[in-house]
This record gives C-alpha cells, sequence and structure tokens, in this order.
C-alpha cells in the first residue's frame, strides 16, 4: 500500500508536447480570381481609350475654336436663358401636375375624368406640335376676351401681341411637362402605404394635413428620382424651342456657325454646356435623395466622397496584409 510519502515524491505528469505546426503551414484564404471580370475591364478601358483618343486626337473638332466660343457673351446668354426656361417649366409644371394629380386620386368623378383627359391629349401628342400649335394659336383666335358668355366681353387682346416666343415657349413646355409631372406625383402618393393614411384618419387629422405632413414627405422619396430625370430632360428638352426663334443655348449656337461654318467646334460648345450643367444637376439630385433616405434606413447611401475613401482605405489594408506576409520569417524551416 503506498503511503502519502510515496504519492508526494512521486514525479507529476506532464502534458505531452504538441507538435509546433509552422505559421507557413497554416491553411490561408485566397480570394477568388474574377478572370473574366478582369478580361471585361481590360476590354472595355481599351475601347475607351482608342475612343478618347479619336476625340483627341481628331482635327475636325477644331478644340481651339471651341476654347474660343465656350465663354462668348452669346453663349452665355443663351445658357442663361435656357436655364431660365429650365427653371420656370420644372416650378411651374410640378405646381400644375400636383394638382393635376390630387384631382386623379380625388372621388369626384368629373375632376378625375377632367385630370385623366388633361394627361392624356398631353402625353399623346409630340412636343414640338405642341409648341408649333401654341405659335400658330393667332390662326385659331385672333383675339381673346374677357366677359360674359355668351355675351359682352369687357377686354379683348389680339393674340398675336400677347403670345411672343419666349411666352410661347413657356406655356408649350409647361403644358406638356405638367402632365408628366401629374404621373410623377401620383406615383409617388399611392407609394405611400394606405396604413398611414388610415392611422392619421384615426388620429383626426384633415385629408389636407394628412396629405401635406404624411404622405408627401414619405412621397417624396419616389418623386425625387423622377423629378431628377424630368428635369434633365427638360434640360435638354428646352433646345427644341429654337424652332420658334428663341434665343436659347442651341439657338445662339446656330446664329454663330451660320456665319462662321464652323458647325461641329460650334455643335461641341453646346454639347460640352449641356453635360456640365447636367451633372451638377445630378449631383444635386443625389443629396436630395439622400435627404429624404434618412427615414428609410438606419444607414445613409455614401456619398462619392465617402464611397472613395472607403475603397482607398480597403486598397491599403490589403497592400499593408501583402507586405506583412511577405515579410513574416519563416518559422521551423531548415537548420
Amino acid at each position: 500500500m503506498a503511503t502519502s510519502s510515496d504519492v508526494t515524491s512521486a514525479p507529476a505528469l506532464k502534458p505531452p508536447k504538441r507538435a509546433s505546426t509552422p505559421v507557413t503551414d497554416l491553411p490561408r484564404i485566397v480570394p477568388r480570381r474574377h478572370v473574366g471580370r478582369w478580361l471585361t475591364a481590360a476590354v472595355a478601358l481599351l475601347l475607351f481609350a482608342m475612343v478618347l483618343n479619336s476625340v483627341v486626337r481628331n482635327r475636325a473638332f477644331q478644340w481651339d475654336v471651341v476654347v474660343r466660343y465656350f465663354t462668348t457673351a452669346a453663349v452665355l446668354d443663351g445658357l442663361l436663358l435656357s436655364l431660365w426656361l429650365t427653371a420656370v417649366v420644372m416650378v411651374l409644371g410640378f405646381l400644375l401636375g400636383t394638382v393635376l394629380a390630387v384631382m386623379r386620386l380625388s372621388a369626384n368623378p368629373v375632376l378625375r375624368t377632367l385630370s385623366w383627359g388633361y394627361v392624356w391629349i398631353f402625353r399623346s401628342t409630340p412636343l414640338l406640335v405642341q409648341l408649333l400649335f401654341w405659335f400658330n394659336i393667332g390662326a385659331l383666335y385672333p383675339t381673346l376676351g374677357l366677359g360674359i358668355p355668351f355675351g359682352p366681353q369687357f377686354i379683348t387682346v389680339k393674340t398675336v401681341n400677347l403670345l411672343g416666343p419666349t411666352l410661347t415657349a413657356v406655356i408649350g413646355l409647361t403644358l406638356h411637362e405638367s402632365a408628366y409631372a401629374a404621373e410623377v406625383v401620383r406615383g409617388g402618393i399611392l407609394s405611400v402605404d394606405s396604413g398611414q393614411t388610415e392611422a392619421a384618419q384615426a388620429l383626426g387629422l384633415s385629408r389636407l394635413r394628412t396629405l401635406r405632413r404624411i404622405v408627401v414627405p414619405q412621397a417624396m422619396r419616389s418623386i425625387v428620382p423622377a423629378a431628377g430625370n424630368m428635369l434633365i430632360g427638360t434640360l435638354k428638352g428646352t433646345s427644341i424651342v429654337s424652332v420658334l426663334a428663341v434665343h436659347d443655348l442651341l439657338y445662339s449656337v446656330q446664329l454663330i456657325y451660320n456665319q462662321t461654318y464652323q458647325v461641329i467646334p460650334l455643335l461641341m460648345v453646346a454639347t460640352l454646356w449641356y453635360v456640365a450643367i447636367t451633372t451638377v444637376l445630378s449631383v444635386g439630385q443625389f443629396y436630395v435623395e439622400r435627404y429624404y433616405a434618412r427615414g428609410s434606413s438606419r444607414a445613409l447611401p455614401p456619398t462619392p466622397l465617402q464611397r472613395l475613401r472607403g475603397q482607398l482605405a480597403a486598397v491599403r489594408h490589403r497592400l499593408g496584409a501583402a507586405t506583412a506576409a511577405g515579410a513574416r520569417p519563416a518559422i521551423g524551416g531548415d537548420r
């Protein structure tokens, strides 16, 4: 029988030593190689470089002429008129379009029918036809009067003296854009869940206050992207008023190249201005969409600058990891 002294003097059992595994033998996660993606990107970059080279080195573009006329007074005056037309048409078009959308959603069958008929007529006819129709309205109505129906008129105005080219362009573009704006606003209102309206009615809110404080702020998430698209389309659509001899950007450029016969470079001047203004409007649309996305998600979509910073941080992290892996000493190597 073993005594306590024997147990005390017995050597303690040590756990077996584990074989040291070299760090280089540890499993390593290798990212998947997207060969097709890189080949597609290389082909796309090659085609882009070919197109850019053909544009830059083609003497027919006459880039010196483009630079010379890019900031001339005539071109800038036409640009200001185009911007003014775009702003006025968008404001008036959305005001009238909102009224038409509310009429379309009304319980009154007469208002619904009138709104539907308006949208149907102005979306079914081309914009150029509408502008030419309003420009020649004097052939149908030589005078316009205000008075009693089927009775005497108190005020009469000649249509020729009333509607000039610029006012005709504003009327034609506004009536055309309001039909599309009505559908944009109506679609945004219908995108809001009906339970929101029912909850507002249960709280005793009026229909107008429910529409203004609850429905419209939520509908803006659906309205803003389509409205931004309409804004850019209206800016480019103002070029069609050149057929009415309105001195917009395109018409101003046309007046210049009719004298100098430098058609291509002057058209490039107009193109570059349209691209620049459209880019600014697209950036503004992004931040407006980001503003109205605050209540729909916990994290706002990153701005282009934040996205660029994230990509640069990811590249730095990958480079650091690759450098550390290459500089790591081998453990358990040959002695």
